[in-house]
């Protein structure tokens, strides 16, 4: 069993900065990628950014050239760097990963990134 445990979100102001965590932990771990989906208030989760374990990376239009993923596969970690942020993006964030069967899919417990006025 893998777990997921996330860091890192908190308040931020318009055109704020935060960097979100993820570490996975467990027996025999294999990932073929890390990443993170986000779930705002009233609306589906969306898929933010991934990275494989090659190094491939996916970034969501919605925060390209804002946000980015960076991980270490031998650690097992992945960071998320969050920057020029916007109400918009007041979500939970959610770490995810896939296990290097492609059979499993693991989840972490969510963050909370909230906007203060």
């Amino acid at each position: 069993q893998v777990q997921l445990v996330e860091s890192g979100g908190g308040l931020v102001q318009t055109g704020g900065s935060l960097r979100l965590s993820c570490a996975a932990s467990g027996d025999a771990i294999c990932l073929a990628a890390m990443g993170w989906y986000r779930q705002a208030p009233g609306k589906e989760r969306e898929l933010v950014a991934f990275m494989t374990n090659y190094g491939s990376t996916y970034h969501a239009d919605s925060v390209k050239g804002r946000f980015t993923i960076s991980g270490d596969n031998a650690k097992n970690t992945v960071v998320l760097q969050m920057n020029s942020l916007k109400p918009e993006d007041t979500a939970v964030y959610y770490c995810t990963a896939r296990s290097c069967t492609m059979e499993y899919e693991y989840w972490g417990q969510g963050t909370q990134v909230t906007f203060s006025s």
